[in-house]
């Protein structure tokens, strides 16, 4: 898995078009819009467990951007800046609707400690459609889809990915561990699989 942000930006002019989009021109927004909507609406769909869910974070998130503009850090990426924009979004939209917050401590303590082969986990995403991989992301619990779209979709640190979900940092690399785990055993045996096994860790 790659990281969402794409690389540094390699636009020159991409100052110049923040700028005059703070001033109100119409025509840079539109400019930041067609850029980077599309990859902020990736990420979203990754993050949110529908497309219609994706689809208005992807509204709300740019409505929020284009307000904040005045606050971005010119110091760093703006498209690191967006993902941040987003990530806080989404992960607010999904405690605001009171969506099941699956792997807590408890369930997290009650899943296998072995750490997923990396090298077993590459081939098997190599294998596996870029809409399979998205399917898979869907089913997992919204914690673990959060964490894993942080970390590998938008390249986020430990730290910051303990700040948006609102947990200790020494507990991201044991969430971020689990996580790969589940993604794993979802492309491995499909959601019914992973379903059947969270049951039964409750029963």
């Amino acid at each position: 898995m790659q990281p969402g942000g794409e690389a540094q930006e390699k636009n020159p002019g991409l100052m110049d078009v923040i700028a005059r989009a703070r001033e109100g021109d119409s025509e840079a927004w539109a400019e930041i819009y067609r850029e980077h909507a599309p990859a902020i609406f990736r990420f979203c769909r990754r993050a949110m467990p529908s497309r219609e869910d994706a689809e208005d974070a992807t509204s709300e998130v740019f409505i929020k951007v284009r307000g904040k503009l005045e606050q971005y850090d010119a110091s760093r990426p703006f498209h690191a800046w967006l993902y941040r924009v987003a990530a806080n979004h989404c992960w607010d939209m999904l405690r605001r609707r009171r969506v099941r917050q699956d792997l807590e401590t408890g369930d997290v303590e009650s899943m296998p400690l072995e750490h997923p082969d990396p090298g077993q986990l590459e081939q098997l995403l190599a294998e596996k459609s870029r809409e399979e991989v998205r399917k898979a992301l869907d089913v997992l619990p919204d914690r673990t889809r959060m964490a894993l779209t942080l970390r590998y979709f938008s390249d986020m640190s430990y730290d910051e990915i303990a700040e948006t979900l609102g947990v200790r940092r020494a507990f991201v690399g044991v969430l971020l561990l689990r996580a790969r785990h589940q993604l794993r055993k979802v492309l491995e045996e499909g959601a019914k699989g992973l379903k059947s096994s969270a049951a039964g860790s409750k029963a």
